[in-house]
């Protein structure tokens, strides 16, 4: 069994194009999305009716959440953006997402951490900086979930780690958007360095779960132009470059 994971597409469609079509080559069995789709500058309505018409499974993330809940005062431009392209049929299908879910016996899906789509589950920031998570915060973010490999999104960041007990924890990174600033618990950059779309691959061979993490390349001009379009030059930046300052 070879799954993909992608996570965190925010609207670029011709990134998640290029990562479906590379692990397409690759004879995946199956491609699982683990949420933060649609929200962004970008094409959230064409990505939308892209991934509407997969089977795969589909988790929200916190911005489906933001999205579907859109504070009119205190929401994102990003998700405001999305929300004011998307029709009633697309809002439905997003609303009909979960937030974590079951693959298998071996494999659980979530977005952040299995009980929050806001907390990193392999970085911790503090008021500092952000980092690599201990063994101790790895640990505790588990939680009750008793799986081989958990898979989550959220940082952007694709990583692929191991907690105390064996459990595989695997990021893939972000399908279309390699650099960010936040301010969520404290203010923090991430910053992958590339344009690249990214993903990953798990796979069991001999009862032993292994990750692949991927770097995609793709036609990412035209994305960081429309962004640029939408008053968004920190998309348009991170889009070309991986990082948030030129």
């Amino acid at each position: 069994m070879r799954i993909s994971l992608i996570s965190d597409i925010h609207g670029n469609l011709p990134a998640l194009e290029a990562v479906i079509a590379d692990a397409k080559s690759r004879d995946v069995d199956d491609i699982v999305n683990l949420g933060d789709s649609l929200s962004g500058p970008l094409l959230p309505a064409e990505t939308a009716d892209y991934l509407m018409r997969q089977t795969w499974v589909q988790l929200a993330g916190n911005h489906e959440r933001q999205i579907l809940h859109f504070d009119p005062i205190k929401g994102a431009d990003t998700d405001r953006y999305a929300r004011s392209q998307l029709n009633t049929q697309m809002l439905d299908w997003i609303a009909q997402l979960p937030p974590t879910y079951t693959l298998n016996d071996d494999v659980f899906l979530c977005h952040g951490t299995p009980s929050s789509d806001l907390v990193y589950f392999l970085e911790t920031v503090t008021p500092q900086t952000m980092r690599i998570a201990s063994l101790r915060e790895i640990d505790e973010r588990c939680g009750d979930v008793k799986a081989r490999v958990l898979c989550c999104g959220h940082s952007h960041v694709p990583r692929a780690v191991k907690a105390r007990d064996g459990t595989l924890i695997v990021n893939p990174g972000s399908v279309g958007l390699p650099a960010y600033d936040d301010n969520h618990p404290h203010f923090h950059l991430v910053e992958n360095g590339s344009p690249d779309a990214r993903y990953a691959i798990i796979e069991c061979k001999d009862n032993l779960w292994h990750a692949a993490l991927l770097s995609v390349p793709y036609d990412y001009l035209p994305m960081a132009e429309l962004a640029l379009k939408n008053n968004r030059p920190d998309w348009a930046i991170a889009i070309r470059t991986g990082f948030m300052a030129e």
